[in-house]
């Protein structure tokens, strides 16, 4: 399969696994480790591409579920794709629609062949095919395609404390035509049928000299699995590959097992990416096993609820503490709320206020602030300082909550 992604690699670590390098693409360069904010319908809520661009982000993430329902892939397709639509000319990434057809719709039937679920726009049947999943993207015309997949949940949160204690995504269960039996079992087929379906996006994709299509491993937790999955996926000749399945209930140390173990058995000579995730704290461990890219609804979901992201913790701009405090959310951040003096006070008052400048302001802090950490990180890599990134960032640290600050908490690096 021609490919339209080259990636190098400029610099790898001397004591971790990470490495530093860069993706080229149709439209354009990204720096890895690379951090994609997520574009959903085709926008960033509230922020304008050069708002976006201006925070430094040189990659973005949209859903093709979304995009596939309202306004539809082939509108889309009719206006240039999504570069054109949405304004925005650097590179983009398009999630298949899986995970959203199968987490989202209030009724899925999964089978071998693919997910028939109710449409979350007009209640419509729409079935999903790893054949449908790759059209949909080649009418959107993003820069990097991913595979159709099956993406069980991580964890039988029924039963494991740690998934009731994770993160709060989730993913309910899958109401099927087959038996599937217990968890394990679920995870088995799930692995199959996204080894099967690969092949069957790979021989749909009909744009491979403009747009890269990445495979997904999935396994679980059981690490045997995964093991096996990554044979399997990375078997199948891509111009890269990601890790799934991660950050769907289970707990940061979980999360980092099975990125640890999966990570450095992908191609080395390929970008791997580590979907949906997430935390400071997350990306670093994950960069340290070699992975490259991540994407994650944080910065601006939580920038949208009047939480700001800083190198010590998280702000929560409701609270009291901050009703007279004139302080800019983080001492030294180059981002536009930041440079531009609004203070605690202020956007504590807006989010108050219900005035729809809080959520841009803080979107923008947040967005800076996970690019910030991604230009630390590569200097971490190229120097071999991570005694320093931890150092510069607090939150970073394993034993980091990624909590809130208190009213006292430091403010300067």
């Amino acid at each position: 399969m021609t490919s339209a992604l080259r990636f190098e690699i400029d610099q790898r670590c001397h004591s971790t696994g990470a490495r530093a390098g860069r993706v080229h693409t149709v439209h354009g360069t990204f720096d890895t480790p690379a951090f994609m904010p997520v574009g959903t319908r085709g926008t960033i809520k509230g922020l304008t591409p050069d708002q976006i661009e201006a925070t430094g982000t040189q990659i973005l993430l949209n859903n093709a579920y979304h995009l596939m329902l309202r306004p539809g892939a082939d509108l889309v397709g009719r206006r240039g794709g999504v570069h054109e639509f949405m304004r925005w000319h650097r590179p983009i990434l398009t999630d298949s629609g899986g995970y959203q057809a199968f987490s989202m719709a209030d009724i899925n039937d999964i089978d071998d062949d693919g997910v028939t679920f109710r449409s979350i726009i007009d209640g419509a049947r729409i079935r999903l095919t790893p054949e449908r999943a790759i059209e949909v993207q080649n009418e959107l015309g993003a820069d990097i395609i991913m595979a159709f997949d099956d993406c069980p949940p991580s964890v039988d949160s029924a039963n494991d404390p740690a998934a009731r204690n994770g993160p709060a995504r989730r993913i309910p269960p899958i109401r099927s035509k087959r038996k599937e039996g217990d968890h394990a079992v679920r995870r088995r087929l799930a692995h199959e049928r996204t080894v099967r379906w690969l092949q069957r996006c790979r021989a749909a994709h009909r744009r491979p000299a403009e747009q890269s299509l990445f495979g997904i491993v999935q396994g679980g937790l059981d690490l045997e699995l995964r093991a096996e999955a990554v044979e399997a996926i990375c078997n199948i000749e891509l111009p890269g590959y990601a890790i799934g399945g991660v950050a769907v209930g289970e707990g940061p140390d979980l999360i980092g097992r099975v990125v640890e173990f999966t990570a450095p058995r992908m191609p080395a000579d390929k970008p791997r990416y580590l979907m949906g995730v997430g935390y400071e704290r997350d990306i670093v461990r994950a960069v340290r096993a070699g992975v490259d890219m991540f994407d994650c609804v944080l910065p601006t979901r939580n920038g949208r609820s009047a939480t700001a992201f800083t190198r010590y913790g998280r702000l929560q701009l409701r609270n009291a503490s901050h009703r007279e405090d004139d302080s800019v959310l983080e001492a030294g951040c180059p981002c536009y709320t930041c440079v531009n003096g609004f203070s605690r006070a202020y956007l504590r008052h807006l989010f108050l206020a219900g005035e729809m400048l809080g959520p841009i302001l803080v979107s923008l802090h947040n967005i800076q602030h996970f690019q910030r950490l991604m230009l630390d990180i590569r200097r971490a890599i190229r120097e071999d300082a991570w005694s320093w990134l931890m150092s510069a960032w607090p939150v970073t640290s394993p034993d980091s909550e990624s909590g809130q600050l208190d009213a006292g908490s430091p403010t300067t690096p």
